[in-house]
C-alpha cells in the first residue's frame, strides 16, 4: 500500500542528492557539459530563454534528477503489481526482494565491467522493450538520458528502494489492486520546490476535472459523435484531464461498438486524447498513467501480456504557447524559434498536435503566474494579441485554448467546446482589459462563467473561475449561464468535492434564478461580459452595483486632478528606517515620515516609518554636500543602488542621480493636502493628510485641483469611507484572497483582501449630496484617537502613570 506522504518526503530527499551528483557529472564529463552548453547557447540565441547559463543548467539538472527518481518509481510500481516479470529493484514480499537482490548480483557477475547505473538502465529497458511501454523510456527525449548518474549515486538509489522496516517489510510498497496512479500527481507537483514555483505546478482535483468535462467533452460527443471527437489539454500536467477524457471515450466505444476487439476500442479512445506540457517529467507521468489505465481497461495483468500491441499515446513535451510566426510571402524566412526544441521536447514527433482549429474539446488548468523570463514574456506578448501590461499566463493560454478549438464554418459545421479553471485576476485588473474587450467579446461565445473563488479546491490558493465557451459562430446565444458567489466555504471540508459551496454550484447550475446561502445562478446578457470589470457577486450584488452606477452620471475622475502613487524607493531596506532613534544613530537629518498601506486605518495614520529624503524643499535632488549622513550611508551601497531602473531604463541613463529614489512625482507632493488610501486591504481605508509626508506605493494618494480647500477634501473623504463605497470597490477590485496571499475560501469576509487601484477608483459614482459634517467629525475623532494612543504619549516623554491615564 502506498504511503503518499512518506513517499513524497523520501523521494524529495533523493532528488536533492541526485542533483548534487548530476551537477558534478556535468563538470566531470566533458561531452555532457559541452552538449548542454551548446543547447543553451542556441536557446538563448533564438529567444527561447533569457536565463543565465547557471540558472538554465540548474533547471536541467533538476529535471534529470526527477527523471531518474520517477524512472525507478515506474519500475517499482510495475514490479510490485506484477506488470513486469522478475523484479529489478525490490518487491512487496521477502521472496521478491531477495530475488531482486540475487538478480542484481548475477548481473554483476555476468557483466564485470558494468555497474549499478547499468542495472537501472536494464530495468528501464525491460519496460521500453515492450511495445506498450516503449514511449515511457524514450532515449531521444527522456531527461534521465541527458545526464548520466554516477555509479555510486545509482547504487545509493537502488539501496534506497530496498530499505526495510524493523519487521523486515519494505518501507515503500506500491501494491495496489486498483492500479491507482494518482499518487504520481503528488510527486509531479512537489518533487522539486524550485520547479513547482517556476511552472506553477498544480494538480486539478478529479471532481473539478469531471465537472469541466461534463460541460465540454460530453456535449462535444453528443454534437460531433464519439467516433469523431478529438480532445486536448495544452497544459496537461500529470494527466488528470487526459485520463478522464480517455475513460469517457472508451465508455462510449464500449457502449456503441461492443463487438469490436477490446484493444481496438482502447486504441480508438486513446487516439482521440492529446496532451502537451512544458515540463518533461509531467508528460512522463501522464504517459505512464495512460499506459497503466489502458492495461487495466484491457484486463491484461502485465505489460508483456499485451504482446506486440502498441498504444497510441499523443502526449508531447514542449511549450504549447509557441507557434510559427508569420513568414514572408514566399516562406523564405526561417522561423528559428519554432524550429528549435530542447532535447527533452518531442513536439516534432507529434507535428499536428498543436494545429489550430483541430479539436472538438479543449480543456485544462493553465498556470496563473507571471512569466519572469523577459524573452519569453515578450515572445508571448508578440504571439497573443490579448496580452497586455503585466499579464499573467492565464491570458495567452485563454487565447490559445480557443484557437485550438474547431472553428464553425459557413457550411454549418459547429464550433469546438472549451473549458478551463483559471485565476480570476483578469476580471478586474488592467492586464485583463484586452482579453475581455477584444478577445472574449469579438471571438468567443461564452457559455458558462462560474465563480469558484469561494469553493474549497485543494492546492488552489488563488481565487479561481471556471470559464466555458465556444469559438465564435453565427449561433451566438444572448445569455451566459453565470454562477455568482455569495459566501465562501465556512471551513475545510473532509472531502473537498462535498464542500457546501461546490455542492451548491453543482446543484444549482441547471436552475437559473436559484439562490442559496452560497451562490446565485442567473442568465446574464453576454453584453455584460464585453467590458471589464466583471463582478460576480451573488445575492443581488450585481443588481445593486447597477443601481449605484446608474444613480449618478458623475464619476470621481471628473472631480480630482490625479490618483496614484507618489514615490518608489527601489530599495526599501535601505531607504526606510524604523521611526525614532534610527536616523539619529546614523546621523541622518534629512528624513520624512513615510506612509505605507498598513499605516492607513480608520481615518488616521499610525505607526509611520522614517524615510531617507535626499531632496530639497522644492523636490529637486540635494547635493551630496547637503545631505551629510545620507551620503555616508548610501555611498556604501552605491554600486547596488546605481543599477536601479525606472520603467526598464537605468536611472543614470535618465539623467537621475545615483542616490535618488527610483520614482518620485513632485507635483503630487507639492500640494499639502492629500487623501491617501491602502492599496491592499480588507476594506476601504481613506485618510486625509495635511502634508509633510511621503507615500509608499502601497499608499496611493488622491489629489484635487489647485485651490481645493480642506473642506473639499473632507467632503470626498466621507463618501470614500462609506459602506456604499466599500461595496462598490469590492465588486470592481481584484480579490487577492485570504491575507492577500490567495486562498479561495473563508467564513469571514473581514479576512479577504482586495487590491484597490487608482484606475478603478476614478470610476466611482458620486452621490448628489456629501456628508461633510459627519466626515469632519469622524476625521477629528480619528486624529484624537491617535493623539492619545500609547505611542503618541510615549513620544512626548517618559510614559508615567499619570500621563498614560
Amino acid at each position: 500500500m502506498i504511503d503518499r506522504l512518506a513517499l513524497l518526503k523520501d523521494t524529495q530527499r533523493q532528488v536533492k542528492a541526485l542533483e548534487k551528483d548530476l551537477k558534478a557529472q556535468v563538470s566531470e564529463l566533458a561531452e555532457v557539459g559541452e552538449r548542454l552548453r551548446e543547447e543553451y547557447d542556441r536557446a538563448f540565441k533564438v529567444g527561447r530563454t533569457a536565463a543565465t547559463w547557471s540558472a538554465w543548467l540548474g533547471e536541467r539538472v533538476t529535471q534529470a534528477a526527477v527523471a531518474w527518481v520517477l524512472g525507478t518509481v515506474f519500475v517499482r510500481f510495475c514490479e510490485d503489481n506484477g506488470l513486469i516479470g522478475d523484479p529489478f529493484l525490490a518487491g512487496p514480499t521477502t521472496v521478491r526482494l531477495t530475488l531482486a537482490e540475487e538478480r542484481t548480483e548475477e548481473f554483476y557477475r555476468r557483466n564485470p565491467n558494468k555497474t549499478a547505473r547499468d542495472w537501472l538502465l536494464t530495468a528501464f529497458g525491460e519496460i521500453a522493450a515492450v511495445p506498450v511501454g516503449a514511449a515511457l523510456f524514450d532515449e531521444r527525449h527522456n531527461a534521465l538520458f541527458q545526464i548520466p548518474l554516477s555509479h555510486d549515486a545509482a547504487k545509493d538509489l537502488i539501496t534506497f528502494w530496498r530499505r526495510r522496516t524493523e519487521t523486515g517489510t519494505l518501507i515503500h510498497d506500491f501494491t495496489d489492486d486498483t492500479w491507482d496512479t494518482r499518487f504520481l500527481g503528488d510527486l509531479y507537483q512537489d518533487l522539486s520546490e524550485d520547479i513547482r514555483k517556476k511552472y506553477a505546478l498544480l494538480q486539478t482535483p478529479e471532481f473539478v476535472e469531471e465537472f469541466i468535462l461534463d460541460l465540454t467533452l460530453t456535449p462535444a460527443i453528443e454534437e460531433f459523435g464519439y467516433d469523431v471527437v478529438k480532445v486536448i489539454d495544452p497544459t496537461c500536467g500529470s494527466g488528470h484531464f487526459l485520463l478522464g477524457a480517455f475513460r469517457r471515450l472508451l465508455s462510449e466505444w464500449e457502449k456503441n461498438a461492443p463487438d469490436r476487439d477490446i484493444f481496438e476500442r482502447i486504441s480508438l479512445a486513446l487516439d482521440a486524447v492529446h496532451g502537451v506540457d512544458i515540463n518533461p517529467y509531467a508528460t512522463a507521468i501522464a504517459r505512464f498513467r495512460l499506459v497503466i489505465e489502458a492495461l487495466r481497461a484491457s484486463a491484461l495483468g502485465s505489460l508483456t501480456a499485451a504482446g506486440g500491441y502498441i498504444f497510441p499515446l499523443h502526449v508531447a513535451t514542449g511549450d504549447a504557447l509557441i507557434k510559427h510566426r508569420q513568414l514572408d510571402l514566399f516562406g523564405e524566412v526561417q522561423d528559428e524559434l519554432a524550429d528549435f526544441s530542447y532535447a527533452t521536447e518531442n513536439l516534432v514527433d507529434h507535428p499536428d498536435i498543436l494545429q489550430q482549429g483541430r479539436y472538438h474539446a479543449v480543456v485544462g488548468n493553465p498556470p496563473y503566474i507571471t512569466v519572469k523570463d523577459k524573452t519569453l514574456n515578450e515572445l508571448y506578448r508578440e504571439l497573443y494579441s490579448a496580452c497586455s501590461g503585466k499579464y499573467a499566463l492565464s491570458v495567452p493560454f485563454a487565447q490559445r485554448f480557443f484557437e485550438l478549438a474547431k472553428l464553425a464554418d459557413s457550411e454549418g459545421s459547429a464550433a469546438g467546446f472549451v473549458g478551463q479553471i483559471t485565476a480570476n485576476s483578469f476580471m478586474k485588473r488592467e492586464f485583463g482589459k484586452k482579453l475581455i474587450e477584444e478577445f472574449y467579446r469579438d471571438q468567443v461565445e461564452l457559455t458558462y462563467v462560474i465563480d469558484t473563488s469561494g469553493a474549497y479546491i485543494p492546492g488552489h490558493g488563488t481565487p479561481t473561475i471556471i470559464l466555458c465557451g465556444r469559438r465564435n459562430d453565427s449561433r451566438r446565444k444572448d445569455l451566459v449561464r453565470t454562477v455568482l458567489g455569495i459566501r465562501g466555504e465556512p471551513s475545510v471540508p473532509e472531502d473537498a468535492s462535498g464542500g457546501r459551496v461546490w455542492q451548491a454550484i453543482c446543484a444549482q447550475l441547471d436552475r437559473p434564478g436559484s439562490d442559496s446561502d452560497w451562490v446565485s445562478v442567473v442568465d446574464l446578457n453576454r453584453e455584460y461580459f464585453s467590458r471589464p470589470p466583471w463582478s460576480l457577486g451573488g445575492g443581488g450584488a450585481v443588481d445593486l452595483q447597477k443601481i449605484i452606477e446608474s444613480s449618478s452620471g458623475l464619476r470621481l475622475r471628473s472631480a480630482i486632478a490625479s490618483a496614484g502613487i507618489t514615490a518608489v524607493t527601489g530599495e526599501d531596506d535601505l531607504y526606510i528606517l524604523p521611526r525614532g532613534h534610527a536616523a539619529r544613530r546614523l546621523r541622518i537629518e534629512n528624513t520624512r515620515p513615510l506612509v505605507s498601506g498598513v499605516s492607513i486605518r480608520d481615518y488616521a495614520l499610525a505607526d509611520l516609518d522614517d524615510s531617507i529624503w535626499p531632496y530639497r524643499d522644492d523636490f529637486t535632488p540635494s547635493g551630496l554636500d547637503e545631505i551629510g549622513g545620507i551620503s555616508t550611508l548610501l555611498s556604501m551601497y552605491r554600486a547596488a543602488i546605481s543599477g536601479r531602473k525606472r520603467f526598464g531604463v537605468p536611472m543614470l541613463l535618465k539623467g537621475m542621480r545615483w542616490y535618488e529614489w527610483q520614482e518620485i512625482y513632485p507635483e503630487k507632493l507639492k500640494v499639502p493636502h492629500s487623501i491617501c488610501f491602502a492599496f491592499v486591504a480588507t476594506h476601504n481605508y481613506f485618510v486625509l493628510d495635511g502634508g509633510g509626508k511621503v507615500f509608499k506605493q502601497s499608499a496611493p494618494v488622491i489629489k484635487f485641483p489647485a485651490g481645493a480647500s480642506e473642506g473639499d477634501y473632507l467632503r470626498f473623504l466621507g463618501v470614500l469611507n462609506s459602506s456604499t463605497a466599500c461595496f462598490w470597490l469590492k465588486q470592481v477590485s481584484h480579490d487577492k484572497g485570504i491575507r492577500g496571499e490567495g486562498g479561495g475560501f473563508t467564513s469571514d469576509d473581514w479576512e479577504r483582501f482586495y487590491e484597490f487601484t487608482g484606475t478603478k477608483l476614478q470610476e466611482f459614482p458620486l452621490p448628489g449630496e456629501f456628508p461633510l459634517d459627519l466626515a469632519r467629525e469622524l476625521d477629528g475623532l480619528g486624529q484624537r484617537v491617535i493623539a492619545v494612543g500609547p505611542a503618541a504619549v510615549a513620544a512626548k516623554g517618559v510614559p508615567t502613570r499619570g500621563r498614560l491615564e
